[in-house]
């Protein structure tokens, strides 16, 4: 085997990346990898210190230039500011990841609030739709580009406790499937779909109930780490996924449709 044909694949060197929620979680571990691959970076999310924290970790760490973006996905506008600061500053952009996220926790659901459930889909479902409309549209003018969006298990698996961001990501799952359509076929969409991540999200969870439930319930037996995000990350990223789009990834360790 050639290592060096076969990291060739997934090489993003001269390429530009845009990771909205960038600076944590899953889409930290993306924007190293997008980085360490030879892509330059735009690290949007809503706390702007976050966002420099990361770049100027990762621009050292791979000498690769990386720049921080305040940006509240919820937020109509911020998706015109965010598409327009990325190509002034490198003139493109070659790949676009959706990742930002978030899912307030309620008692039951007569107490969902207007206020919680517009939130959720605007910041789930309705920042994507217009950043990747956005940037969607500019890539198909140019040489193309990869467009990730990243849902969750909660889409097609969704528990009373979840339901709106079930709904949002449920969404974001056919708007993957529409947009590779739209933006086909310089432009490829797909999606990730993430189980449970022991991410800083997992610091609320009770760590001894979920252990317990996924020895049962999840075929690995843990959540994932968020490392194991980026094989996928890479693959939709690259042109190693060439001839893939409106695919959809579950990255759960099989928690997803259990058996019986």
């Amino acid at each position: 085997m050639d290592a060096q044909k076969t990291a060739a694949h997934f090489d993003l060197t001269g390429k530009v990346a845009v990771v909205t929620g960038g600076s944590r979680g899953l889409g930290l571990e993306m924007s190293r990898a997008f980085a360490e691959a030879g892509a330059d970076l735009v690290i949007a999310s809503r706390k702007l210190d976050g966002c420099e924290k990361a770049a100027a970790e990762i621009s050292a760490a791979t000498g690769r230039r990386c720049l921080p973006f305040a940006y509240h996905a919820g937020d109509w506008d911020a998706s015109d500011a965010l598409a327009d600061f990325a190509y002034r500053e490198f003139g493109r952009v070659d790949v676009l990841v959706n990742n930002a996220g978030m899912s307030p926790l309620y008692d039951k659901l007569t107490n969902v609030t207007e206020a919680l459930y517009d939130k959720v889909m605007q910041v789930n479902l309705r920042g994507p739709f217009r950043l990747s409309s956005l940037i969607g549209e500019r890539m198909a003018a140019g040489e193309g580009g990869s467009i990730i969006t990243v849902s969750s298990i909660a889409a097609v698996q969704p528990t009373p406790n979840e339901l709106p961001y079930a709904m949002a990501k449920a969404g974001l799952n056919a708007f993957t499937k529409g947009l590779a359509r739209a933006y086909g076929p310089r432009v490829r969409v797909n999606c990730i779909m993430p189980g449970p991540f022991l991410t800083d999200i997992a610091k609320a969870w009770d760590m001894d109930a979920f252990n317990q439930r996924a020895a049962t319930t999840i075929p690995l037996q843990r959540g994932g780490e968020a490392h194991e995000v980026v094989g996928a990350a890479l693959y939709f990223a690259s042109a190693a996924s060439s001839y893939t789009t409106g695919a959809i990834l579950k990255i759960d360790g099989g928690s997803a449709f259990p058996a019986g």
